[in-house]
Parts: C-alpha cells; structure tokens; sequence
C-alpha cells in the first residue's frame, strides 16, 4: 500500500514522517529526492536548464534559491518544471519501494493535490497547522524571506481544500498529539492490509 503524505510548508510533515519511521514505516522525501536527481541526473540538468537558463546550476551545483525566486513568482515556470521533474521522482521512488519490506510506505509530498496525482495513492494523510505558525516555523529555520515563503504558499491549496480530499488529517500543534494521531493513524493502515 501506498500512503501520500501532504501538508503545506511548515505544517510539520517532516515531522510526522519521522513518526512514522519510528514505527517502522520507511519513508521516502519526495523534495530532498527531487533535488538529489536534480543534482545527479545529466538528463535533468539539461532540461532544467532549458526552460530555466544556465543559473539554475551555479558551479555545477544546484541553484536552488534562484529556482525558487523564478519559479514561485511564475506559475507557468513552475508548471513546466514540475513537468520535468516530477515524472524522475515517480520512477525513483517506485524503484525504492520495490525495495521496502514493510506492511505500507509513506511517500512525503508537499504538492499532492496541487499536481492532481492523489489517484497515485490508497491513502492520504495531510498535516495542517494555523498559518502564522507555519510561517514562523519556516522564517526560523530557512534562510528564506517571508516575501518568498509567501509567494511558495500562494502556490499551494489551503488546508479546507485539501481537508475534504485527504482520507486523515493530522493537527500538528502538540507534538503529544501529533504523535498520539499518527499512531492512531497507523493502526488504522494496518487494518486495510
């Protein structure tokens, strides 16, 4: 079984991902992945450039705060770029869940219903928490404006759209109960297997 888990930056998927891998869930980081590909894949590189230009790589190195400053300020861009490297990311991660021996895997993906792939997934399960403490989770610790986290959060639904389309939510304030619910989240998995 496939699990997608979603939630708007800052809301704590990170988080309850490392929950779930304390269960004995393996994971699998969509974003830190894409990057990964970004970074190593020839293929990748040339397209990125393509459509982005050469500073998206600076010194053969990922340009990642260039990228970003392009791309959320420009829905076409980051459609297009979605494009690209969206496809790579599905490939490598059904290579790696070949690989999993576990009842389910959990794929983190921040993007879920923004891209219309939650048919990809049995089940989904999406961390919320109130705005200004995504914001302040974010601004505290990522080098990163509030003018471009704005701009990235603009990018993505809201939580009351994404709440009638996840199949669990997890309120993620009180990292008790943030934990209390991912476990209560997890047996309920367990029983569709």
């Amino acid at each position: 079984m496939i699990v997608g888990l979603t939630g708007g930056i800052g809301s704590g998927k990170s988080t309850v991902a490392e929950q779930f891998e304390a269960l004995g869930i393996p994971v699998y980081e969509s974003d830190r992945m894409a990057k990964k590909l970004m970074k190593s894949s020839k293929k990748l590189r040339r397209a990125i450039i393509e459509i982005i230009g050469q500073k998206a790589y600076d010194d053969k190195k990922l340009n990642t705060a260039y990228i970003a400053q392009k791309v959320f300020n420009d829905p076409e861009l980051l459609a297009k770029l979605n494009a690209i490297v969206h496809p790579a990311v599905r490939r490598h991660f059904l290579k790696w869940r070949e690989k999993q021996h576990s009842p389910y895997v959990i794929q983190e993906n921040a993007i879920i219903f923004e891209t219309g792939s939650q048919d990809f997934y049995d089940k989904i399960v999406l961390v919320t928490a109130p705005l200004d403490l995504r914001i302040s989770r974010v601004l505290s610790r990522d080098n990163i404006s509030k003018e471009d986290l704005l701009a990235r959060i603009n990018n993505q639904l809201n939580d009351s759209e994404k709440i009638s389309l996840a199949d669990y939510v997890i309120e993620n304030i009180d990292l008790n109960k943030t934990k209390d619910k991912t476990e209560e989240i997890h047996r309920l998995l367990l029983e569709y297997i």
